[in-house]
């Protein structure tokens, strides 16, 4: 992404432009707005002076002003539109892929096995981090783009691999990892024990979930907290997260962990769960832990957790234990006989620069390659797919007009001192105003600190566009 041309563009008060310029490169900014990790934040320049810029809180302000949504640039193509492009999946991975096919002048068809398109950010984001309607209105951006998506159509049960190599150019497989990943613990059996993404899933698409009086959630991650605080909101009395490393090694969002702590859910930090335990009649009871210590660092880098022998477990009282412990591809019940080469995790083996598999003609991307990861690299690898399989149909030459470098005519002074504004907090709903609800807990910026905001920016793009100029006139 160009983020200091989009965030010069607000700071000018150009959004519609500053929009535009990010929508060359992701067709979700109102999602990412929303629901990203941010991570260009820990490169940013601003931070060796005091905090870095506060680019998806900038983002948000920039994707609320627009009220009519603007189609990016596309370029027609006859040979293109006769070409037939299979997608399945209809989550960011699939979708971006379809978008920036379209730009180049495809109809691309996705199928989606859910009743809605969205994939994961529909099914296990909750509302009250992505709004539905504000996921909606980009993805009826897409469909107006020529992109046709098929919804309840699901691979292995409605269509096959082979009939879509058959009846397509290219097939792009952006199916996600859904299945849950199982512990193993003595007791998993016990009715009342579910995975996360199904109890989200199945809340975000009917609108109604079962829930416990006292959950306990196992697991760190993002899948853990949302379904922590969706319990919550659906009136559990009491929502406790075990998680077996320290609450600094969690790989949950800082921000959302804080959040969920503040409504009210408990965090039991170095705890290691042992059993699941029912009493004489097979219901559910208890989740038996075990107290863990920080021991020496293991090849993730990080602490590991160690038991130790003196310790007594303890009993956490529950009536409906989720397992958020990770996800997984469930590549023999998808595929049909000719399934793609997966790699040592069980994922799909995919080139990482283009998305190409072992099986020609068919490429994949996001979760269903990489594992559960962010919602930012499902779409990178969407448009990496996008630009492999229109160069492979049209002999070779890059035609992704996207990627070129666009001049930056915002007005910046490099002798001036920074801005000294501090960074600022987002805005967020009371938490007395939460409870029962799924209302948008993040409230956007007004108008002045936004653009105080982007102010911040140092302008990392600006010695590089000197050099490019010179070089041009040399």
């Amino acid at each position: 992404m160009d983020v200091p041309g989009f965030v010069s563009l607000v700071g000018e008060g150009r959004y519609a432009e500053a929009l535009k310029l990010h929508r060359e490169r992701n067709p979700f900014a109102s999602v990412c707005a929303r629901v990203c990790f941010h991570t260009c934040e820990d490169k940013c320049r601003r931070a060796s002076l005091d905090e870095s810029v506060a680019i998806r809180s900038i983002k948000r302000f920039m994707v609320d002003q627009e009220v009519t949504v603007q189609l990016p640039e596309t370029r027609e193509d006859k040979e293109s539109a006769k070409r037939k492009v299979a997608i399945v999946g209809a989550g960011p991975a699939g979708l971006s892929c379809a978008y920036f096919l379209a730009r180049l002048g495809y109809k691309p068809k996705v199928y989606e096995a859910a009743q809605r398109p969205g994939g994961m950010l529909v099914q296990t984001i909750p509302a009250y981090r992505l709004p539905r309607e504000t996921l909606a209105r980009e993805i009826r951006m897409i469909e107006n783009m020529g992109v046709e998506i098929l919804c309840d159509q699901s691979l292995g049960r409605d269509f096959t691999m082979d009939e879509l190599r058959e009846s397509s150019d290219a097939v792009f497989i952006g199916i996600g990892a859904p299945g849950g990943v199982s512990m193993g613990l003595p007791g998993e059996e016990v009715p009342g024990v579910v995975q996360a993404v199904p109890f989200l899933s199945t809340y975000n698409l009917r609108g109604s979930v079962e829930v416990g009086k006292n959950v306990v959630i196992i697991g760190g991650g993002n899948a853990a907290i949302d379904a922590a605080r969706t319990a919550l909101r659906l009136g559990a009395e009491s929502v406790t997260v075990v998680y077996r490393r320290s609450r600094e090694e969690m790989p949950a969002y800082a921000e959302e962990v804080d959040e969920a702590l503040h409504e009210g859910v408990i965090l039991r930090a170095l705890l290691q769960p042992i059993e699941i335990k029912a009493d004489k009649d097979g219901n559910l009871q208890s989740l038996s832990c075990l107290p863990m210590h920080l021991g020496e660092f293991d090849r993730s880098g990080r602490r590991a957790p160690t038991a130790d022998d003196r310790d007594k477990p303890l009993e956490l009282p529950a009536d409906q234990i989720i397992l958020a412990i990770g996800q997984k591809l469930d590549a023999q019940g998808i595929f049909d006989h000719n399934p793609p080469e997966l790699n040592s995790r069980k994922f799909i083996k995919a080139d990482p620069a283009s998305g190409e598999t072992s099986i020609e003609g068919v490429w994949a991307g996001g979760d269903a390659v990489s594992g559960p990861s962010s919602v930012v690299e499902a779409i990178a690898a969407g448009e990496r797919a996008a630009v492999a399989i229109d160069m492979k149909l049209n002999g070779g030459e890059n035609r992704a007009f996207w990627r070129w470098e666009q001049e930056n005519d915002t007005d910046y002074d490099p002798d001036a001192d920074p801005a000294p504004y501090p960074r600022e907090k987002m805005r967020v709903l009371p938490h007395d105003r939460r409870k029962h609800n799924f209302d948008e807990v993040e409230q956007p910026w007004s108008e002045s600190v936004a653009r105080r905001q982007a102010h911040r920016c140092l302008r990392c793009d600006y010695g590089k566009k000197v050099r490019m100029k010179e070089e041009s006139h040399a």
